[in-house]
């Protein structure tokens, strides 16, 4: 069993785990900065994407042209999104576990199914540049069968998005992350509440989506969008300039087993 004592004066912001000391400051910055770069590598691999391959930032369309060095670009910046994504999560962990270790458990989990999807998207983009070489010098009916697959890859990459981005990302940075945030008073509340109320209206227009009320990019999906990416780059955005509110949660407590005292012998 792990003893833990209350803090001592001077010893907010940070967190002493299994002997070692947490810097609140420094990962919540940390944690902005990766939470940003998740917004520059995204927009970066789709403008590259779109060059690349062709069609529009809601739905790429197969054309049988293929920038290869667009693609190859974006699909770092891409992998770059996985590897922030995932980043975002685990730094945070060890602050907001003492919110609700399930919840914080959910939101890392929900980083790695988003990061997931996102893959899928990656393999299926690197798909059609091959199959751009495999178009060189085909005619009728090869050529044909080689655009249908093309533009289904686009599809699978679309779709890829959609479940990922556009679905997970209302759970994790939405749902979980608002309420973790709004819990701790790491953030101020009338901002974690932009995630509380922006994952229930993105995961509600990925619904709308599937069922073909309206199409992704269209005016309605931005708008039932918009108040999950003013939460996720208000979020990046304060957590690398101010860092973290002083909350109860960043006080040190120390989880490494306390010594037993000797037991005194009856005499």
């Amino acid at each position: 069993m792990l003893a833990s004592r209350l803090p001592r004066p001077g010893e907010a912001g940070s967190i002493r785990t299994k002997g070692s000391q947490l810097d609140i400051q420094k990962t919540a910055r940390l944690f902005g900065w990766l939470f940003i770069a998740t917004f520059i590598t995204g927009i970066g691999a789709k403008i590259l994407f779109v060059n690349g391959v062709g069609g529009s930032f809601s739905e790429l369309s197969f054309t049988g042209v293929v920038s290869q060095n667009s693609v190859y670009l974006g699909a770092i910046l891409e992998f770059g999104v996985i590897l922030t994504n995932i980043a975002t999560a685990v730094v945070i962990y060890p602050i907001v576990k003492r919110v609700s270790e399930k919840v914080a458990l959910g939101y890392v989990t929900a980083r790695i199914m988003e990061s997931a999807f996102i893959l899928v998207g990656i393999m299926s983009i690197l798909s059609i540049v091959s199959l751009s070489h495999a178009m060189v010098g085909a005619t009728g009916a090869e050529a044909a069968a080689l655009s249908v697959q093309g533009n289904s890859l686009a599809a699978t990459y679309d779709w890829a998005f959609l479940f990922g981005p556009g679905l997970v990302v209302g759970f994790g940075n939405g749902l979980m992350l608002g309420y973790l945030m709004y819990k701790s008073g790491l953030l101020p509340r009338r901002m974690a509440m932009l995630g509380l109320i922006g994952g229930p209206m993105l995961i509600l227009s990925f619904g709308l989506i599937l069922f073909g009320v309206y199409e992704n990019g269209s005016g309605p999906a931005f708008l039932l969008a918009l108040p999950e990416i003013v939460w996720e780059a208000s979020l990046g955005i304060y957590a690398a300039w101010k860092g973290f509110k002083p909350s109860p949660i960043t006080q040190t407590v120390d989880r490494r087993p306390e010594p037993r005292e000797p037991s005194m012998a009856m005499a």
